[in-house]
């Protein structure tokens, strides 16, 4: 069965069905999961109608990725990735769904104008389906309800300098505004939760008050005496005082790490959760990086704020330690921090204190990472990585007691409920679009360039053995993908939000106002 294909009907000796793997035949109609049957190897006429079965023999079966964090940076920065090649690699890695973040393309989503001319420039060019996240910046609160209307299914905002300058980060009077804007709408509001806050040293130095004139003549002058009395250090001792930060090698890794310190997603986090138990608008954490923040975040829900947090592959498979000197393929904002930290987050993501999963995907041109350099400080932070996401997570995931199951749960579900497309992706069940990823949890493959298909090819995983391949990716009973190759012409639509219907909200389970998707 080719790309581009119409798929009736797969069987697998291994379909995961909720929790359970058994051999199954999912049969497909007008796009929609009709039913799954146990498996009756052989015979196909009873059902499905005399087409032909896609039959993958022992290969696993479940519900196609849906990432929800996804900077397909078109119009405006196409040098930097586009949604034809963004989608394409999306299909080779099992990712069905992809949310588009309002940034970085040129203009940003933060207006319902802007948003028409993103749906614009991405129609006919998605091969796998696409929803959008709106933007939330200074002065744009009369745009929120619109870009709602309009199927937007939610919205973004920085409480730091976002990297570029067309989506400056929001003052915590703009987050008053735009959360009494969202309040009673369904939609949700995602944070890049890191805060600038006064590094340690200056902040000592702004806490010591100056002297008055007064206290200043009152100070007596040491003696002759008392100046030869100073022992001047010795030479080890002079090596043992750190450099100030200026001096601080922008080669070193670490010099990056010191700059952007786990109390910076603290701090931020502490006010995201004041605003979210203050108007019970869904509130939701991107790229969780720190594990400081998970006590309190934690405490937040548990004092009913409709809350949620996810992390990334990257944070999840990288680490400081290993980061060379120069490598600034490395460098993401907030930074991969040390290994301690990250068996915090595989403790927290198994315990549910986060909620799911994403790539994050966030190209640029190899230019911009100043590779010639090796400076980290110069260096646009964003690392590449949606056509790897399935098969990161289960490296490692699969070493630490994850189980299929939980894959699904963190990277299809619970992904598709934070922007709203649960009644339609993330599960295999009946009535839901037929988005299937085909894979092999046992193969092993090797990250080469020649077969990473966004658009720029510089990633941190390059050269790297990783555990589960895909062989094939279907789309709403379409074939999108299959072992290297994509259907002749995207076959993806665009997933708006109207609002309307219900669905279950990610933060308590209960029914909440939400919304149907379509094109």
């Amino acid at each position: 069965m080719e790309p581009g294909s119409t798929v009736s009907a797969v069987r697998s000796s291994r379909v995961l069905c909720g929790t359970e793997i058994r051999p199954a035949l999912i049969v497909i109609k007008e796009g929609k999961i009709h039913k799954i049957l146990p498996d009756s190897s052989g015979s196909t006429g009873d059902t499905a109608a005399g087409c032909e079965v896609l039959d993958v023999g022992d290969h696993l079966v479940m519900p196609g990725i849906v990432d929800c964090h996804v900077h397909v940076n078109e119009p405006g920065r196409t040098t930097w990735e586009g949604f034809w090649t963004a989608t394409r690699a999306a299909a080779a890695g099992g990712v069905t769904t992809i949310v588009d973040m309002p940034l970085n393309s040129i203009p940003p989503t933060t207006t319902l104008d802007n948003f028409h001319e993103k749906m614009a420039v991405a129609s006919g060019k998605c091969f796998v389906d696409t929803a959008f996240w709106g933007g939330v910046i200074p002065g744009n609160q009369l745009e929120l309800l619109p870009m709602i209307r309009a199927g937007v299914a939610g919205f973004k905002c920085f409480l730091i300098h976002s990297g570029v300058e067309e989506f400056p980060h929001v003052t915590d009077e703009d987050l008053h505004i735009a959360m009494k804007q969202l309040q009673g709408t369904g939609s949700v509001l995602l944070f890049h939760a890191e805060r600038d806050v006064p590094l340690p040293s200056e902040e000592e130095e702004r806490d010591v008050p100056l002297p008055s004139e007064e206290e200043e003549r009152d100070v007596p002058l040491p003696s002759e005496e008392e100046e030869r009395d100073v022992p001047l250090p010795s030479e080890e001792e002079e090596r043992d005082v750190p450099l100030p930060t200026e001096e601080a090698d922008p080669k070193e890794y670490s010099t990056f790490l010191k700059s952007r310190p786990d109390v910076m997603e603290l701090e931020a986090i502490r006010t995201v959760t004041e605003l979210c138990l203050k108007y019970q608008v869904h509130c939701h954490i991107v790229h969780l990086s720190s594990a400081q923040p998970l006590a309190l975040i934690q405490a937040a829900k548990q004092a009913g704020a409709p809350l949620t947090v996810e992390t990334t592959h990257h944070y999840l498979s990288l680490s400081a330690e290993h980061i060379p000197a120069g490598a600034t393929q490395f460098k993401c904002c907030p930074p991969i921090r040390g290994v301690a930290n990250q068996e915090q987050l595989w403790s927290a993501l198994k315990s549910g204190q986060i909620d799911m999963v994403v790539s994050d995907h966030s190209p640029c041109t190899p230019d911009l990472k100043r590779l010639d350099s090796g400076d980290f400080t110069q260096a646009w932070g964003g690392i590449s990585s949606l056509q790897f996401g399935l098969s990161l997570f289960w490296t490692s995931a699969n070493k630490k007691g994850f189980t299929l199951p939980d894959v699904v749960r963190l990277l299809c579900q619970r992904t598709a409920q934070l922007c709203r497309l649960d009644n339609q992706k993330g599960s295999l069940v009946p009535g839901h679009d037929a988005d299937l990823v085909i894979w092999d949890p046992e193969k092993e493959f090797e990250v080469k360039d020649a077969s990473i298909h966004h658009k720029n090819k510089l990633t941190p995983y390059l050269g790297l053995t990783l555990l589960g391949e895909v062989s094939v990716t279907i789309v709403r009973g379409r074939v999108v993908y299959k072992q290297g190759s994509f259907s002749p012409t995207p076959l993806g639509k665009h997933l708006l939000l109207p609002q309307g219907t219900t669905q279950v909200s990610l933060c308590d389970g209960e029914k909440t106002e939400g919304t149907q998707a379509s094109r």
